[in-house]
């Protein structure tokens, strides 16, 4: 059988190495682009600023129940839906694409952030120097044989479990389910958040975890069919957002979701210049 025969069988082949390279140039094009993760220069919870103001950060945050209250002054350059603030406005948590953000000082975006009931203010800067150190993202290139066959298993409804983060703080992880999938021969599963739109999110390690790739990387498959039959992709594993800075809160990987077995698959490390 030939090369490109084989790969067809295992669900790749030409036109699948093809897909997943423009995948990851379009992955290192959105981590570079302005308001991509390399961009963001700080986290900054309301709760450690009692007086609302906060270093580096312009004008007055303050917590008022389901919203935070922003006062600005002239000089301090903030601008909200376009237009100079001056005086008080209430706001509501960001939710769409950060540079569609409502409050911005200059090229600096000023995101709102709620998290299990605490409010943040998040800084992304285009000319943060993560942003210009950036060189490109470290990946394996495809390899149809971590294409895999799984199965997802519904919990039939949420449950949630305390896992430590990125900052250092411990916070709830709601999973719906997990996926089972097989390599050389061994069954291994991995548990699964599942997103509105049906698809699934598994924060995940394996063997080369800090070892030849970062400490743990995401993986997002597509919406289960409706037998549970799922595409388990590891070429598409993704670095997370606390790869390119560090003041993203990441989740580490709920227990059972560190993979015995070496997955040198996807992403593997950001590169600097």
């Amino acid at each position: 059988m030939s090369t490109d025969a084989q790969q067809q069988e295992q669900g790749g082949g030409p036109d699948a190495a093809q897909d997943w390279q423009r995948w990851h140039e379009g992955r290192v094009a959105a981590v570079a682009a302005p308001y991509g993760p390399l961009s963001l220069t700080g986290t900054h919870w309301l709760s450690d600023y009692p007086e609302g103001r906060i270093p580096a950060v312009p004008g007055r945050w303050r917590e008022d129940g389901d919203e935070v209250v922003l006062t600005a002054a002239a000089g301090d350059g903030v601008v909200v839906d376009g237009k100079p603030l001056t005086g008080g406005i209430r706001l509501g948590a960001d939710r769409g694409p950060i540079d569609d953000s409502r409050v911005a000082q200059g090229e600096r975006r000023l995101v709102v952030l709620r998290r299990e009931g605490l409010w943040a203010v998040r800084v992304f800067d285009p000319r943060s120097p993560a942003r210009h150190a950036f060189s490109t993202i470290e990946a394996t290139p495809y390899d149809p044989r971590w294409t895999l066959p799984g199965t997802f298993r519904s919990y039939g409804g949420d449950r949630s479990v305390r896992v430590a983060n990125a900052d250092g703080v411990e916070r709830g992880l709601g999973l719906g389910g997990e996926i089972a999938f097989t390599v050389d021969g061994d069954e291994h599963t991995l548990q699964v958040a599942v997103e509105p739109d049906g698809s699934l999110w598994a924060v995940f390690a394996d063997a080369t975890s800090g070892n030849g790739s970062y400490r743990f990387r995401f993986l997002r498959p597509a919406a289960p069919a409706a037998d549970g039959s799922v595409e388990v992709d590891f070429n598409r594993a993704l670095l997370p957002p606390c790869a390119f800075a560090d003041h993203f809160i990441c989740p580490f990987p709920p227990p059972g979701n560190t993979l015995l077995v070496a997955v040198p698959a996807g992403e593997r490390n950001r590169v600097d210049a």
